[in-house]
């Protein structure tokens, strides 16, 4: 009689424990093998305008892979027209020429990810991604140039490339518009080697050094867009035009970094979101596309933390622009493992151990509910998954001794993610630089 008293006081001794029973039974009722759930997982991701897909750090091999599986998937079964990803907007577009067989170098992909000099170039130039590369190319050149997808950047990094790129890329179509835009982009010259300085100079008076000139070389790009329609090449149009609006935003992104706050990380959400519905617009009315980022950019902000902050993301701004939905949204997440990361911005990169997951945290629980590769489908998510739990997160900056708190962020499993893949274990990205 008295065990069977202490078993019913343990609930109330012990309320999260009690929790963590009903969260793990929550998620039981939800979770299905990975092998059995990949086929519903990408039906459920068909059913969307915007596919995002998410990773828990930028140095983890299954990631990559994964999602390139999943992306060939709804390219070849569904129609999507192209995969973005949190890159740089003139690197990767080397790689979408390469994959729509706009060029023929020798070594391929990895040729052109040698060319990748921003830090870290382990992110896009490692061999996960130039497997996924080498066989959407294969699967292109079985098709019209008309039916081929593209591959892009998102982010407003790489803005260096953009500023130099872009007069030499309009000198064919207008000379004179080319030497209008080169005046105007000489005032990014001196801070392209240290976007950091610019930062410094923007908090010194009222006005920043370089924002006049940034919007009004998007407003005279896109002046000339209208006015050349028929006789602008549409790519060549949506290259320029996307250079132009990748150094409006990096702008604004690093100005705004002088003064601390959300706001520099939401001018590069926003030009996250802007950059996939130009992608939309680009490829026409009936059109669908796939995001590659981080799980803290594609999982609804709203659901974490980052709230109380003021930040949003890419999953949020798609989820109020298009409607919940016309949006999926994929997370991943892992145990334990191995990971490409550095100790500071610039360092040296390092394969580095993920320690396992805290006790009574989003991994956690998941190992617990589901041992093994799983995948969750949050679409009818029991009740009892409606509270926060530590979701880990790791950036291109690591420090796994001391992960805790601070890479574990306070997470509505189920309002942040449609669909989740967890691993148990995971390995290191294969660096090619």
């Amino acid at each position: 009689m008295r065990k069977r008293l202490l078993l019913l006081l343990i609930p109330l001794l012990h309320p999260a424990w009690s929790e963590d029973t009903a969260f793990i039974e929550a998620l039981q009722s939800i979770a299905r093998p990975l092998d059995e759930g990949m086929d519903p997982l990408v039906e459920r991701l068909a059913e969307s305008t915007l596919a995002l897909m998410g990773e828990a750090s930028h140095g983890t091999a299954e990631y990559y892979t994964l999602r390139g599986k999943i992306s060939l998937r709804l390219i070849d079964e569904h129609g999507f027209r192209f995969v973005a990803v949190e890159g740089d907007w003139n690197a990767i577009h080397r790689l979408h020429r390469y994959v729509i067989g706009q060029t023929e170098p020798e070594g391929g992909a990895r040729e052109i990810m040698g060319t990748f000099e921003r830090w870290p170039q382990w992110m896009w130039a490692n061999g996960e991604f130039a497997d996924f590369v080498e066989a959407l190319r294969t699967w292109n050149l079985k098709r019209p140039p008309e039916e081929r997808a593209g591959l892009f950047g998102i982010d407003v990094y790489g803005m260096e490339d953009a500023v130099r790129a872009l007069p030499d890329a309009l000198e064919p179509v207008d000379p004179e518009l080319a030497g209008h835009i080169r005046e105007h982009l000489n005032c990014f010259l001196p801070y392209l080697e240290d976007m950091g300085a610019y930062a410094r100079a923007s908090r010194v008076g009222p006005l920043s050094p370089c924002g006049g000139a940034a919007d009004a070389v998007l407003r005279r790009l896109t002046e000339h867009a209208e006015a050349h329609a028929e006789d602008w090449n549409a790519e060549d149009r949506l290259h320029a035009l996307q250079m132009a609006g990748v150094i409006q935003s990096a702008e604004r992104h690093y100005r705004a970094m002088g003064w601390g706050g959300a706001v520099s990380w939401n001018h590069r959400a926003t030009h996250f979101f802007e950059t996939a519905r130009n992608l939309l617009d680009h490829y026409g009315p009936e059109a669908r596309g796939i995001v590659w980022a981080h799980n803290t950019h594609i999982g609804d902000a709203r659901a974490t933390a980052m709230a109380r902050s003021g930040q949003h993301n890419i999953g949020q701004l798609a989820r109020e622009a298009l409607g919940r939905d016309r949006v999926a949204a994929l997370g991943f997440g892992t145990r334990q493992g191995t990971l490409l990361a550095g100790r500071q911005w610039g360092g040296t990169r390092q394969e580095m151990t993920k320690p396992p997951a805290r006790p009574g945290t989003a991994e956690d629980l998941k190992h617990r509910a589901a041992p093994g590769d799983s995948v969750f489908f949050f679409g009818d998510a029991p009740e009892a998954l409606d509270r926060k739990v530590g979701h880990r997160a790791a950036g291109v900056i690591y420090h796994p001794e001391r992960e805790y708190p601070g890479n574990y962020v306070p997470t509505r499993l189920a309002d942040r993610y449609d669909v989740f893949i967890f691993l148990e274990t995971t390995t290191a990205l294969t660096p090619l630089k």
